[in-house]
């Protein structure tokens, strides 16, 4: 047996005494034999065959076998699952675990059957002995965690895709919700994926409802993170989301830790920015890194300083300066207020012409002028006023040459 750069293996038998021509046999490997290597160090095929077992004598394909040619082929190819022999048959079927023979039964009708008994196992069960595998066994850290939501966006009208409740849970809702896509037409579940901060290792997955606010999934999520890490003093990084008052509350009285986003909504917010223009503040300088992306650039520097006042529950606010978001904020204002200028310039050529449907009192004028400052948000920094000017015009009265 002899391996060659491009994934694909030959087989290929001795010749004997007689000089019988041997066969040479030719298969695709791909990256599954690296695959397969970290699946057997975590022990993944082995779990699926202890929390999806296969009861059922007349089942072809075990459950657990299904569930693991899924894994694999979705890691390489990301077929859909109708898809799923094509895929399978242009691979060594030792490399997915099956036999010649088992190529043939995947088909979507198995592995649907698999998917199936797999919502119905104890899979927060399954996931948590995953993770603690995996932490164990390649040394990931678990004394940050960070987390995040999105939503994943469904083409199509999904009329009988309500939430079904089975032995084990309750699926998910396909609805309408706060677009993340910004496609409010379309319907969507939103995803909640938790990271480690060493190398963004995967560490909780779940999904949810499509008309789930983010402020409702922490609580869980962080429930779920304690019993997979064992502990409740790790540290909880998370958006602005999380800064809600009885969630906050509950990770404090259990131990744990967190470190959020102050939304501009929050009262702090506008104490702070009141307070910065009347006094001097001390920024402690705690990064200075070349730029990420070009090396003749500003360097990436950050300060932080310490708030005079505490949170209104009482805890500690940080407030982080960057160079890079302050220069780009700073390009960003002054391209707006640019447009801004031009499309009120724009607009009073028009109404000195008076030609085409231009505001005719000045509170349509106003409107329009509301607009545009709002719409290129530039109401801070441009000050707009209306000023009436008296035109005499002269008409001749009579016919005939003017006297």
């Amino acid at each position: 047996m002899a391996f060659t750069q491009s994934g694909v293996y030959t087989n290929a038998s001795i010749v004997d005494t007689q000089g019988q021509r041997f066969d040479l046999v030719t298969e695709r490997l791909g990256p599954l034999p690296v695959v397969n290597h970290f699946l057997d160090t975590l022990g993944l095929d082995a779990l699926l065959d202890r929390f999806v077992p296969t009861t059922d004598g007349r089942c072809q394909l075990a459950y657990g076998t299904a569930l693991g040619v899924l894994v694999r082929s979705i890691l390489v190819a990301r077929e859909p699952i109708y898809r799923q022999q094509e895929t399978v048959s242009t691979f060594a079927c030792e490399v997915f675990g099956l036999e010649a023979a088992q190529i043939a039964r995947v088909g979507d009708d198995h592995l649907g059957r698999a998917l199936d008994r797999l919502f119905d196992a104890d899979r927060g069960t399954l996931l948590t002995e995953l993770v603690v595998k995996m932490s164990r066994r390649f040394q990931v850290r678990l004394d940050e965690l960070h987390d995040d939501s999105t939503t994943v966006r469904f083409t199509g009208q999904y009329r009988r895709a309500p939430s079904r409740s089975g032995r084990r849970g309750r699926a998910a809702w396909i609805t309408y919700g706060y677009s993340k896509d910004h496609r409010p037409d379309l319907k969507q579940l939103l995803v909640v994926l938790t990271t480690s901060s060493d190398g963004a290792v995967p560490v909780a997955f779940r999904s949810a409802d499509g008309n789930t606010t983010d402020t409702t999934t922490h609580l869980e999520t962080w429930q779920e993170l304690c019993r997979v890490a064992g502990r409740s003093d790790f540290l909880y990084v998370a958006d602005s989301k999380l800064c809600v008052t009885e969630v906050m509350e509950e990770i404090d009285h259990g131990g744990g830790r967190f470190v959020t986003v102050l939304p501009r909504s929050r009262r702090e917010d506008g104490q702070f920015r009141r307070w910065l223009q009347g006094h001097t503040v001390d920024w402690e300088l705690v990064i200075d890194r070349p730029h990420p992306r070009r090396t003749r650039a500003p360097r990436d520097r950050w300060w932080v300083v310490r708030a005079p006042l505490p949170s209104l529950e009482g805890w500690p606010v940080v407030w982080v300066k960057s160079a890079l978001l302050a220069q780009s904020q700073h390009q960003s204002r002054h391209n707006r207020i640019a447009a801004a200028s031009e499309e009120l310039e724009a607009l009073d050529r028009i109404l000195l012409t008076g030609r085409g449907r231009t505001p005719k009192t000045p509170d349509q004028i106003q409107k329009r002028i509301d607009a545009v400052v709002r719409r290129l948000r530039a109401q801070d920094y441009l000050v707009v006023e209306i000023r009436a000017e008296a035109a005499h015009r002269f008409r001749q009265t009579t016919r005939g040459r003017p006297g």
